[in-house]
């Protein structure tokens, strides 16, 4: 089962831990424009195709979209576990809620 994991979780463990890989699920142009540093991109209708190529089923990963509300990120943990991976975590805030604690971002200059 997904779990969920807040802003300071996620902090924290991108401080303290080297096996985890955090995965921006929006479409490349979202993900250009601003994600959080250290973030893949591999938007959620491509998982299927390109986690194999690009995760190990034996690490951490957690997802990420916009917002509470955008449903990109329950959708791609789902098909992560159906696809074997087994420490799938679901960043439900995204984008909106990590720029909203003061937490930095990448994005895209003019």
């Amino acid at each position: 089962m997904v779990e969920n994991i807040t802003k300071n979780q996620l902090k924290e463990k991108l401080d303290n831990e080297t096996n985890l890989k955090l995965v921006n699920v929006l479409p490349k142009e979202n993900f250009e424009e601003k994600h959080i540093p250290g973030s893949l991109n591999i938007p959620v209708d491509q998982i299927e195709e390109k986690a194999p190529q690009r995760l190990d089923k034996n690490e951490k990963i957690v997802v990420y979209c916009a917002n509470f509300e955008c449903s990109a990120s329950p959708k791609a943990a789902e098909k992560l576990e159906k696809l074997g991976y087994k420490n799938v975590y679901d960043y439900e805030g995204g984008i909106e809620d990590w720029q909203d604690a003061g937490f930095k971002l990448v994005e895209a200059t003019a």
